[in-house]
This record gives structure tokens, sequence and C-alpha cells, in this order.
């Protein structure tokens, strides 16, 4: 499989919508996860980051401008033990969970679809980062409409193990732009990361999105021998 810039395939899509990439850093030391947000009306637009915990939330960057908060306020990342789960959703707590009831990654997403966004019907991705006694594997899952058909859920799970470095796969819930939007398709897109120190990377992910769509990226890398790991938020909304 040929490995893609995921440089040119920011630019090269004005509407990804939200997406995830999981993969290694060049130097194979350490697990990397990106997920970023777009918005096309202003009560999606209106969000940013902020930190809870060891994970992150989405918040109304103007409390008197939310008019709709079901689909846009929820935990994108959450942290339990020595995993770390990033999802477009309110699913983030469907998996956290499940995780602790002991139940699998894709066990703990069978309780959940696509989002009931008429006539988009906004897939729902979902990835986890699993590392342990200095080994890492993660994994990644798409719910989706059939082709636009509300009755039926398509569930696609993922999983890489032992990852190499400079590798990733991304993720996102649009091909790209449209009335109704349409679907992601196919498996995670097979992208570099060339990368070891996070701003060169943040910045990198950051400038290739949709200047006008692009609302929010978070950023972690985690070491994978000791755990420890660092983060960056950017908020397109900044007071």
């Amino acid at each position: 499989m040929l490995k893609s810039d995921v440089a040119e395939l920011l630019r090269n899509n004005a509407y990804p919508g939200r997406g995830i990439i999981i993969g290694r850093t060049p130097n194979g030391k350490k697990a990397v996860t990106a997920y970023f947000i777009m918005g096309r009306s202003e009560n999606s637009r209106n969000r940013v980051f902020v930190e809870e915990g060891k994970g992150i939330r989405t918040q109304a960057f103007d409390p008197a401008k939310l008019s709709d908060p079901s689909l846009i306020i929820y935990a994108p990342v959450r942290v339990l033990g020595n995993k770390t789960i990033v999802t477009n959703g309110d699913q983030t707590d469907t998996i956290y969970e499940g995780l602790d009831e002991e139940l699998t990654f894709e066990q703990s997403l069978r309780k959940r679809e696509f989002e009931p966004d008429s006539p988009n019907y906004t897939p729902r991705i979902s990835g986890i980062l699993h590392i342990e006694n200095g080994k890492y594997d993660y994994a990644m899952s798409i719910l989706k409409s059939d082709n636009g058909d509300p009755a039926c859920c398509d569930r696609f799970m993922f999983a890489y193990d032992n990852p190499k470095a400079g590798d990733a796969r991304f993720i996102h819930t649009y091909q790209g732009d449209g009335n109704p939007l349409p679907s992601f398709e196919g498996e995670p897109e097979f992208i570099g990361i060339e990368y070891d120190d996070i701003d060169a990377f943040t910045k990198l992910i950051w400038e290739s999105l949709n200047e006008e769509n692009k609302v929010s990226l978070f950023v972690r890398m985690i070491d994978i021998e000791s755990g420890e790991y660092e983060s960056r938020i950017v908020n397109k909304n900044v007071k």
C-alpha cells in the first residue's frame, strides 16, 4: 500500500469533517494521536477544546450562541489506565465504561451506531491506543449508515499490532463537502509521520486544514517506554 502525505490529503479536502490520526513517530519512541474538528454551521464552529483530567472536552466558545449541544459537546479523549480513547462523539464514554467492565473495544461499540443527524448520518469514528511494558498497538473503528440508509448500520474495525516507526492511519467522517455529506469510505488511510517533534507535527496538521472550516485540533505523543505524554491544543476561537 502506498503511503500518502497527510498534509496533501487535508489540503485537497475542504471538509473531511472530524478526523483521527494514530501512529508512531519516525524515531519509534512515541505513539502519536491527533483529533480535529471542523464546522460549517455557526453552532459547530462555536467550539473550543479544553483539558479535562488526562483528556479533553469540547466546550462552547460563546455559550450564548450554543443552539444545540447534543452532538457537539462531548469528551473526545479519555484515558483508562494504559489505554487512550479518541473518538468524534460521546461514544468515548461508552468505550470507557465498556473497558472498565472488561468488554473489548469492539464489544463496547456494539451499543452504538452512526449519529442521528439526517440526512448526513455522520459516521462515528473511534480509536484506542494501548501501551504496556514497552509494547504498543492500536485499533480504529467506523460505524456508518449503509449507503445513507439509516435502517442499517455497517460496522468496521481495524487493528494494528506493533506499528512501524513513521507509519500512521487516518480516518475521518466525510469524503468531502456536499449535501448530504458523503461518508468516509474504505479502510483508514495509510499516511506517514515525518516529525518526532510534537510542535512541528501540530503545526503541519493545523496549517493543512481548510482555513474557513477548521475549528480545533488536539495532538498527543506518548512515550512507549515510560507512558509519559505531552499534548497540544489549538483552537481557532481564542479569547
